[in-house]
């Protein structure tokens, strides 16, 4: 399952300011902040909580997540192992336009939801997110968003 609009490159680290630090000097043109995160998701399995630090920076029209990991219950950025540098590429993030849509087709297709998340009614904004165990063909997650257009904005402010 391939949709919608590319936007997105997540890489894990141990340490996001060390990781902050090489994107300077490589197209970064604003400093990003640190956004700490501390959430409940649905996985098969039920709720899990996952806690740690991300940030967003544009290059063009493409954003690089960075994200340091602190508690994972769901196990998906455990399995993320080191590659003996400061960045571990995690997953790619696409957009998509009708979330109920692209919803009812999940069910349908042969990757498993890791986990999923809707941010409907909440401060963070109507944002809806959704991962996809995709490693046995690609070797990573698939992360599907959705959000109203003034969300996409503020994110592309960031």
């Amino acid at each position: 399952m391939l949709e919608g609009i590319h936007y997105q490159n997540a890489y894990m680290c141990d340490d996001i300011e060390a990781g902050i630090a090489l994107f300077r000097g490589r197209g970064m043109t604003k400093e990003p902040v640190i956004i700490p995160v501390d959430q409940t998701v649905l996985t098969p399995a039920g709720p899990r909580r996952q806690k740690g630090r991300i940030c967003f920076i544009w290059i063009g029209e493409l954003q690089y997540e960075l994200i340091e990991n602190e508690i994972d219950e769901v196990g998906i950025y455990a399995n993320c192992l080191s590659n003996g540098g400061p960045l571990r590429f995690h997953h790619i993030c696409f957009r998509v336009p009708d979330w109920e849509d692209f919803r009812a087709r999940v069910d349908a297709q042969d990757f498993p939801v890791a986990m999923e998340r809707d941010l409907t009614g909440e401060p963070e904004g109507g944002l809806k997110f959704l991962y996809l165990d995709a490693r046995k063909v690609f070797g990573h997650y698939i992360e599907y968003t959705w959000m109203p257009e003034p969300t996409w904005q503020h994110i592309r402010a960031m």
